[in-house]
């Protein structure tokens, strides 16, 4: 027996292979929820109407799907290049960081130059994190995967440092955050009595943006020139260097920008438990996007809507809220297990 690659997959097998892995993640779902004791047909029904029952749990879908985009789109970008970006988490962080440094007082700015000057900050610092293990990978051959991993932990002590130390609000009653971002450092709300914000629209703008950058220019050729071959993308003339040093900048910056829109639209300052692992399920998002920034805002929707909805169904049949995680972890297992059937077939 032996695996060979499909040369052409038939319409009809890959509608087969969507729906039967939609099945097979029904089944899946319905066992753990059926193993924490509650009733799978009520919890499925709790999860869809805690997700989409009314238009205050739609909102809150969206508002989780906007850091969740541009995380996704940052794992996104770094992969297509060969750039294994797993510590969007910390990216997020250092963007957040840099947002309630500038924003809460130190800039004195109209509101319309403040908020985008924030933003780009938040980027900036985004993308400067991930320069050094992308330069790293480039001239010392060190494992990317390694450095931004171990970033992360390292982002999360410098922000236990920070928010206890010197960016500490000293009117929060010893509660470890900074101090809040003024009034004209705040992104406006979308709908109102909701926390929905317009860094959705924000995250929407960066995934349309990109998916142009990557289809329609010469730097995003450029960048699956180097994903797919770098040693040939050498030989045809591109710069690795130069594409790994703005891809870093281009992955960082989104995960950064995560991190701005999260303080900018909600909490208005940092704390310790800002992020509840935008950054690692930014790399699941990409991987059931199959890397094309197109499909991330969609893979981001659904899996919020997953979260959300199962924390309705926590609340309804006191199911573990880590339910959902593990549902979400099936689905990339199941999202590569099909692709890998589609692609390939099994010969005697």
């Amino acid at each position: 027996m032996r695996i060979e690659r499909r040369e052409r997959v038939p319409a009809a097998l890959l509608l087969a292979g969507g729906v039967g892995a939609c099945l097979l993640l029904l089944v899946l779902g319905s066992l753990l929820i059926h193993s924490a004791g509650a009733p799978v047909a009520a919890s499925w029904l709790a999860l869809l109407k805690g997700a989409f029952g009314s238009r205050l749990a739609i909102s809150e879908v969206l508002t989780r799907s906007t850091p969740l985009i541009l995380t996704g789109l940052a794992c996104a970008v770094a992969f297509r290049a060969q750039l294994w970006n797993i510590g969007a988490e910390g990216q997020l962080y250092a963007g957040a960081l840099m947002v309630a440094a500038l924003g809460s007082g130190a800039l004195s700015l109209p509101a319309w130059l403040l908020l985008p000057t924030l933003l780009l900050a938040g980027a900036a610092a985004g993308g400067a994190y991930l320069l050094g293990p992308a330069l790293l990978k480039r001239f010392l051959n060190v494992d990317d995967v390694v450095t931004t991993l171990l970033l992360n932990f390292v982002m999360a002590l410098l922000v236990s440092l920070l928010i206890q130390g010197p960016m500490h609000d000293p009117l929060s009653m010893g509660w470890p955050q900074t101090a809040p971002l003024i009034d004209d450092g705040m992104l406006p709300r979308l709908i109102v009595q909701s926390r929905l914000h317009a860094g959705l629209l924000i995250a929407l703008a960066c995934a349309l943006l990109v998916a142009l950058v990557e289809a329609r220019s010469s730097f995003g050729l450029q960048r699956r020139a180097v994903g797919l071959n770098a040693k040939a993308a050498r030989f045809a003339g591109i710069s690795t260097t130069r594409i790994a040093i703005w891809t870093a900048l281009w992955s960082g910056g989104l995960a950064g920008l995560a991190g701005a829109v999260e303080v900018m639209g909600l909490r208005g300052y940092v704390t310790g438990d800002l992020s509840p692992g935008f950054g690692y399920t930014g790399v699941i998002i990409a991987m059931l996007a199959r890397l094309h920034p197109g499909a991330v805002p969609l893979a981001a929707f659904v899996v919020a809507a997953v979260f959300v909805g199962a924390d309705a169904m926590g609340r309804a049949f006191n199911v573990p809220s880590y339910i959902a995680d593990v549902m979400v972890a099936l689905s990339l297992f199941v999202m590569l297990g099909t692709s890998f059937l589609l692609g390939y077939r099994v010969k005697k």
